[in-house]
């Protein structure tokens, strides 16, 4: 099952059996609002406070893909999930409500496609039949545990970005009709020494490159094999450092489409975003809203999704520490036909 040094291939082949995006009211009126499950108008939810909107964000999306999936709770074998809070609680304590076997993962913002790895090996190893695998974030959570609460208005440079409110879910099932997650590449903790918390872009796009670089290695292919390659939250700053990465190191990623998720969320005209979007439901609403859709519509054959994540924390940053990094790749196929499971 593993091949090279970083990369699971699932000859087993899992399905994705369904998926859910939830979104809060500002992601709605961006460009991609049609592909999303739900919408809410309100980011507070009806809640007390933003950790406790940003849980049901989570159960939300995590109640969708279940449902979408034709299945009950009680047949979701385990549930693989994460968020940025402390002690990852938005994900905890949405695993309180949902009473399903849960093993609670952190990887910051490469959370998504970190679950969804779990999640196939799990089901290509026979360990569960249908595992749940999810993520969310809120921006107001976000910026009150990581920079300042937006109450403040603080004033932010051209290179931040904007942590989306939102989560993404998707079940993983064994047999029946989807799109198939055919291998996945586990990457390594890469720290260039940027030490300013705003500038995600730059901290983590070296992590994007080596990941995709090591799935290239050691699956011995290259960009062309993939009609789309889409990291998770580089937005504007980090992917334009991702393109001379890969130009630097001889790598043709002008061979395929390349994208970042943070750079298709919002409308960049009339949304003020700074350089992005990011946060954990970055990549997951994109990914589990508008490109399974395409995939599903035939736009897309092959996808290589690259969810990157910065593993800093308030007391990291508050002790001088710089940021590490990471990136893990989840490659889907689906050829517009039912795809059988092992």
């Amino acid at each position: 099952m593993q091949q090279g040094h970083q990369t699971w291939v699932f000859n087993n082949k899992p399905v994705i059996a369904s998926t859910a995006a939830v979104v809060g009211p500002f992601e709605g009126r961006g460009p991609l609002a049609n592909d999303f499950d739900l919408i809410h108008g309100d980011s507070l939810l009806n809640q007390e406070s933003w950790e406790k909107a940003e849980k049901v964000l989570f159960e939300d999306a995590a109640r969708l893909a279940i449902e979408q999936a034709g299945l009950l709770k009680e047949q979701i074998d385990f549930f693989i999930g994460g968020d940025l809070m402390n002690q990852i609680i938005s994900t905890s304590y949405a695993a309180r409500t949902l009473s399903i076997p849960y093993l609670g993962v952190f990887g910051a913002c490469s959370t998504s496609m970190e679950s969804l790895a779990l999640a196939a090996y799990l089901v290509n190893t026979r360990g569960g039949k249908h595992v749940l695998a999810g993520t969310c974030s809120h921006n107001s959570t976000a910026e009150k545990q990581f920079r300042y609460p937006t109450e403040y208005g603080s004033q932010k440079p051209p290179y931040a970005q904007y942590t989306v409110t939102g989560a993404g879910a998707a079940v993983v099932a064994s047999k029946g009709k989807g799109p198939v997650i055919t291998s996945a590449t586990m990457g390594r903790v890469i720290d260039m020494g940027i030490k300013d918390p705003f500038n995600m872009g730059a901290a983590m796009a070296p992590a994007a490159v080596d990941t995709i670089t090591a799935h290239f290695r050691d699956l011995r292919i290259g960009p062309e094999e993939y009609d789309m390659i889409v990291t998770g939250d580089l937005a504007q700053v980090g992917h334009g450092l991702a393109n001379d990465l890969f130009e630097k190191h001889g790598i043709p990623i002008h061979k395929t489409d390349f994208q970042d998720c943070g750079m298709m969320i919002y409308d960049y005209n009339t949304q003020m975003v700074q350089a992005g979007g990011s946060g954990c439901a970055c990549s997951a609403v994109v990914t589990y809203g508008h490109l399974m859709k395409r995939m599903n519509r035939g736009e897309i054959r092959k996808l290589l999704v690259v969810a990157t994540g910065a593993l800093m924390s308030p007391l990291a940053m508050q002790q001088g520490e710089s940021i590490p990094a990471i990136a893990h790749a989840v490659s889907i196929h689906y050829d517009g036909e039912a795809m059988q499971g092992g």
